[in-house]
C-alpha cells in the first residue's frame, strides 16, 4: 500500500511540473499612485486601476487600458484638470474600444473633485466606479508630483516590436450592484 501512495505521488507532481512554463517577465512601471486609484505603464499600453466603489464587495480591483496614441495619456490629464477649471454641467463621455469611461464632476466637501465610472464592456449592466479624487490626487496619479509623467513618451525598451501591436484592452467583470440600466447620478 505504501508504495503505491509513493508511486501516484511522484506521478503526480512530474504531470504537474510539465505543465509549468517560464514567462518572459516583461516590467510594470507605475507612473503614480493615490490611495486606490493608480496609473501603470507597460509597454506602450497604460492602465488606470481603481477600487470600484461599485459593488459590496470591497476587494474589486477595476481597470481600463489603452495605448499612448497621439499624446493620450497628456490629454486624458488635461482633459480632467480643465474639468476642476471649468467644472462641466455633465459628464464628460469617452470611448475606449472596450469601455466607455464617463469623467463624474462633484463638489465634496467644499472641493471639486472627479471619479472615473466605467461601463464595462459597454454593458451598463456592468458599471464600475472609482473614488472621488481631488485635484491633488490626480496630479499624483499620473506622476506629476514624482517626475514619472516623463515616461510617457518613452519607448518601454529597446526591442520594441512595432508589428506587434495590441489593442484597448480593459478588465471583465461580475454585475455591479444596484446599476439595472440606470443612468449614473448628476
Amino acid at each position: 500500500m505504501r508504495k503505491i501512495i509513493l508511486l501516484i505521488s511522484c506521478m503526480f507532481s512530474i504531470s504537474v511540473f510539465s505543465q509549468i512554463k517560464v514567462l518572459k517577465n516583461e516590467s510594470l512601471v507605475e507612473i503614480g499612485k493615490d490611495n486606490s486609484v493608480g496609473l501603470y505603464k507597460k509597454e506602450d499600453k497604460f492602465t488606470i486601476n481603481y477600487q470600484d466603489r461599485n459593488t459590496s464587495n470591497l476587494n474589486t480591483i477595476r481597470s481600463f487600458s489603452f495605448q499612448n496614441l497621439n499624446g493620450d495619456v497628456s490629454g486624458l490629464y488635461k482633459l480632467i484638470m480643465d474639468g476642476f477649471i471649468s467644472a462641466p454641467t455633465e459628464n464628460i463621455i469617452l470611448e475606449l474600444p472596450n469601455d466607455i469611461i464617463e469623467l463624474h464632476y462633484e463638489r465634496n466637501y467644499g472641493q471639486q473633485t472627479v471619479q472615473f465610472i466605467q461601463v464595462i464592456n459597454k454593458n451598463r449592466k456592468y458599471i464600475g466606479k472609482s473614488q472621488f479624487l481631488t485635484q491633488k490626487q490626480v496630479e499624483k496619479i499620473f506622476g506629476r508630483t514624482n517626475g514619472k509623467y516623463a515616461l510617457y513618451d518613452k519607448p518601454a525598451s529597446m526591442n520594441h516590436n512595432p508589428a506587434k501591436s495590441g489593442s484597448n484592452t480593459a478588465s471583465t467583470a461580475a454585475p455591479a450592484s444596484g446599476s439595472n440600466g440606470k443612468k449614473s447620478r448628476k
